[in-house]
């Protein structure tokens, strides 16, 4: 059975009799199956359990979720949160949470089912690995516990690992600050019922107030445990959101807004806050891990914590998605400031985005794959964009050793038509991927604008001056809040750029501002 027996402490000799030979007959047919996507035994029904604390009200106010499907499993997220602004809202105890999976959203025919426990070290949030479901098949599932009944989730395992699918639909997304407007975009997102949701970082903004904003976080900047919590049961309340996680399984990343913004490894933004930044990071990043659907090991609190994010997900032979983790290894941005003029500490062989093991790896893992399609999920722009003389010092044109070395293995391995997807610059950009301004496609880079963070607005028109004018850049436009859509075919991959009438008000519409395609085995995309 997925995750931990339900604690015996407190709850009596009746509740461990019953959870007892409940868990015994269960256990088998609700973790069978391989990860290779081969089918495994159908688990039976389990009750509910019994011997529940009082709860003070609905515990499933933050929805559901899943994530990083196999073939033959998925990662089934939900936190038990009755007031999810102030703590949570839940007593200190253990609580036993029935999960349930099944063919149908009447929960006829359930194929997998266990029962978790939600602890209070971990604010009671669950991360259930249910196993031994069909590859490629869309299943549905719900938690249970006392007597609340979550909202049920949509979600879907890959395809086998041999497959050779026809078609993939994913959308990708990043930067959902609260104060800068709705999350409209998430419900014509869930609308779309894609396979697949990949996110590539800001899912929570951490500063305090902001003069003129249409939301407001209601506290002051984020910095401990507590805080962070909070600000996730805030942000995952809205639900348009949770209409979102609940439409399909996510595939996510971190960029710098869930700890602080432009922080790089363990040194902050704010040299002032450098004292407890160690601290606080380990907290942002347990906070993460508690509201994030991912396969993952929990975070380690030694030295500032540690998680390993960068991982891959295949679909079948036709794509594999290298998630990448920009934050956690990189050296301090150099020159001195985010945008500054070129300096020497640019180029300095010890200058680093990925860190030495990350590279290693995403190296290694370019030699292996068999996909038609290889996505890297990237958060900050990869492809020079120089603005006249300046750089910007947290994208990789502040590291570009980084990339000069991952562009190149993408050349010695073969790498199969590389396209890279970035969220971070609440900007729209399609481009040939290079290693410096005048060199030779490699691949395509795709970014995507915000969910709702702006882009500064008196600078807009200068940024898609400056970046639209590069003649490795295609397609630059700031001014819109949004997402993209994405259609993988053996043949193509067709990106369409939807974008929101307004984020400023409740209800607004979506179009597609542009679509591109990318045809397969030829680097860089043309307008479709």
């Amino acid at each position: 059975m997925s995750g931990p027996q339900p604690s015996e402490e407190g709850w009596g000799l009746t509740r461990r009799r019953f959870l007892g030979g409940l868990l015994a007959g269960v256990a088998v047919a609700a973790c069978s199956g391989g990860d290779d996507g081969s089918p495994g035994q159908r688990a039976i029904d389990v009750p509910n359990p019994e011997a529940v604390p009082d709860l003070p009200g609905d515990p499933f106010t933050l929805g559901v979720a899943s994530g990083d499907p196999t073939p033959s499993s998925v990662i089934l997220w939900t936190r038990l949160a009755p007031s999810p602004t102030k703590g949570g809202g839940m007593p200190d105890g253990d609580v036993p949470v029935r999960w349930q999976v099944a063919d149908d959203e009447r929960f006829t025919d359930i194929v997998a089912a266990g029962v978790v426990t939600a602890r209070p070290a971990s604010a009671h949030a669950l991360h259930v690995d249910a196993k031994g479901l069909d590859p490629d098949t869309t299943y549905h599932y719900r938690f249970t516990t006392a007597q609340w009944t979550s909202p049920v989730g949509r979600t879907r395992t890959a395809p086998a690992a041999d497959a050779r699918p026809e078609r993939l639909n994913f959308i990708f997304a990043s930067c959902q600050d609260w104060r800068d407007g709705y999350w409209t975009a998430w419900r014509h997102a869930a609308a779309e019922e894609p396979d697949l949701v990949v996110f590539l970082g800001d899912y929570i903004y951490e500063g305090g107030a902001s003069p003129g904003g249409v939301r407001q976080h209601g506290t002051d900047e984020v910095t401990t445990l507590a805080d962070y919590r909070n600000r996730y049961g805030l942000y995952k309340g809205d639900a348009h959101l949770q209409a979102a996680h609940a439409a399909a399984p996510w595939l996510c990343t971190w960029d710098d807004h869930e700890v602080e913004n432009n922080y790089a490894g363990t040194t902050p933004q704010d040299a002032a806050d450098a004292a407890g930044f160690a601290a606080r990071r380990a907290d942002a990043y347990q906070a993460w891990y508690e509201h994030t659907p991912t396969r993952i090991e929990p975070p380690g609190h030694e030295d500032g914590g540690s998680a390993d994010v960068y991982r891959t997900l295949d679909w079948g032979r036709l794509a594999r998605f290298f998630v990448l983790d920009t934050r956690q290894y990189r050296t301090d941005q150099p020159c001195g400031a985010d945008l500054a003029a070129d300096c020497p500490e640019r180029t300095a062989p010890s200058a680093t985005i990925l860190g030495e093991e990350q590279e290693t790896w995403l190296v290694e893992r370019f030699g292996d794959t068999e996909a038609t399609w290889n996505v890297l999920a990237n958060q900050v722009i990869m492809s020079p964009v120089p603005l006249g003389p300046l750089f910007n010092m947290d994208q990789w044109d502040g590291y570009p050793g980084d990339r000069e070395r991952v562009l190149a293995a993408m050349v010695d391995t073969e790498l199969a038509n590389p396209v890279v997807i970035t969220g971070d610059i609440h900007a729209s950009g399609v481009g040939d991927l290079v290693p410096a301004v005048g060199a030779d496609a490699v691949g395509t880079e795709l970014v995507g604008t915000s969910i709702s963070s702006e882009f500064t607005p008196e600078l807009i028109e200068v940024a898609e001056d400056l970046i639209g004018g590069l003649d490795h850049v295609k397609y630059f436009a700031a001014a819109s809040r949004g997402y993209v859509s994405c259609e993988v075919t053996p043949d193509a991959l067709t990106a369409r750029f939807r974008s929101m009438s307004t984020v400023k008000e409740r209800g607004g519409d979506i179009t597609t501002a542009s679509t591109w395609v990318v045809d397969a085995g030829t680097p860089g995309a043309h307008e479709a």
